[in-house]
């Protein structure tokens, strides 16, 4: 690692009040109501940096020393896709894999972003085990980062999700993979998760409670803000957790706090792939809480759409400073997009903007198709659309693939001292 250190302070969102780092702070340590810290950067006027890739944003990241190898979401205005929606100002922030717009993400992800800011949180801390939880894209971003980087990571996975932990080179061997049995879904990967981090050795990456994880993601937002010239009338993005668009809210507040920029709050437009729709339903019902659903059905359902990372069953929703205060102070909404929806879009942006996209990206783009087609947005509005993954397609054709295997599955059933004793065989 290189670089120095970013100032910030940790802010309550429950008491507002503020804390020095002096940890691998998840929580408010002075206030057990359930809330989301956030990040108090010392720099309080945007300012790119001399720096390469997502470091170049290191003022609003709590950065302890700079990665090798990051790339920065790139933002473009759209002429195709604009085209067919009437829409004169729709602005597209792609992460993933596009040499030609710039985009260099090998892992086609966003999910790079949280993974090169978290672990350059680490410096400092740098002993124990990483524990991650991820549905797939996730697990691909830190795995690189941490095999790149030598940073030891035991990665939790449903073993039927384990197709996308695609890399263009062989693993460093510091990078371990657990499975939750076939059938299991992504609650069952960040139950595992949870009882490896509370072990001696691991801690846990923290999920939305890491600050590195949102302001690594709001970097898609600070590099459409810096291109576009203003702050967007609207952002789109699908989401399973919702922490991305927590992010992008949060990113919203600095640059009004900034004044360079616009002083209004965008509306976050988040979907999700129907029928795996808690958030939707949630929302709808203007509750803060999320509606029960049992186990089994929540698997069922988690198995029936296409966008397979969309499927958290325990999102950051109902937590203050979460989802639910994020969309009500920006009047924002939620949408539900069929897989019909979802393939229809896909295709439409690789026909008017040139390239394939993962299928959470394509349950945005639905859900814009849906707020054109109400009149939810105004066809002059800014408008950003996050593609929160892409150019898969193109990068494996390109290049040689390996696959990270599993070195144990795990039952849902398996208890702590079963786990240990897996955990100890893998070394």
């Amino acid at each position: 690692m290189e670089g120095l250190k970013t100032e910030y302070m940790l802010q309550s969102m429950n008491t507002g009040k503020r804390y020095s780092e002096t940890g691998w702070m998840l929580d408010d340590p002075e206030d057990s109501t359930p809330c989301l810290l956030r990040s108090v950067y010392n720099e309080t006027r945007f300012m790119q940096k001399e720096a390469d890739g997502l470091y170049k944003y290191s003022g609003w990241l709590p950065t302890h020393g700079y990665l090798a190898g990051s790339a920065a979401p790139v933002t473009y205005k759209s002429e195709g896709l604009a085209s067919i929606l009437s829409l004169t100002n729709l602005w597209i922030t792609f992460n993933g894999y596009w040499p030609e717009k710039g985009a260099f993400m090998k892992t086609c992800s966003f999910k790079e972003t949280e993974a090169y800011s978290v672990c350059s949180r680490l410096k400092g801390y740098v002993g124990n085990t990483l524990v991650v939880a991820s549905a797939g894209n996730t697990a691909r971003a830190f795995a690189k980062v941490c095999s790149e980087n030598n940073i030891p990571l035991v990665l939790c996975v449903p073993h039927d999700y384990i197709d996308a932990l695609w890399f263009d080179k062989p693993l460093s061997p510091c990078v371990r993979l657990l499975t939750t049995e076939p059938g299991s879904d992504y609650a069952d990967a960040i139950h595992l998760s949870n009882i490896i981090a509370g072990m001696e050795g691991f801690t846990a990456e923290g999920g939305a409670k890491n600050i590195a994880r949102r302001d690594g993601m709001g970097t898609t937002v600070l590099n459409a803000v810096s291109t576009i010239g203003r702050i967007p009338d609207f952002y789109f993005q699908a989401v399973g957790s919702g922490t991305g668009a927590i992010a992008a809210w949060e990113a919203n507040l600095r640059f009004i706090a900034d004044g360079s920029f616009g002083n209004h709050k965008m509306q976050l437009m988040v979907s999700q792939n129907d029928p795996f729709i808690p958030i939707y339903a949630a929302w709808k019902q203007n509750s803060r809480s999320l509606p029960p659903v049992e186990d089994d059905i929540a698997r069922d359902l988690s198995h029936r759409i296409l966008a397979k990372v969309l499927s958290n069953r325990k999102p950051p929703y109902s937590i203050i400073g979460g989802l639910f205060d994020a969309l009500t102070d920006t009047g924002g909404d939620v949408f539900k997009v069929s897989n019909d929806e979802l393939i229809k879009a896909s295709d439409l942006f690789r026909t008017t903007e040139g390239t394939d996209i993962h299928p959470a990206a394509a349950v945005a783009i639905a859900s814009l198709i849906q707020a054109v087609k109400s009149g939810r947005v105004n066809p002059d509005s800014v408008i950003m659309l996050n593609i929160t993954g892409g150019g898969e397609e193109r990068f494996k054709s390109s290049h040689e693939i390996y696959y990270l295997k599993p070195m144990a599955i795990v039952s849902k059933t398996s208890t702590s001292e079963e786990i240990s004793k897996v955990l100890k065989q893998m070394v």
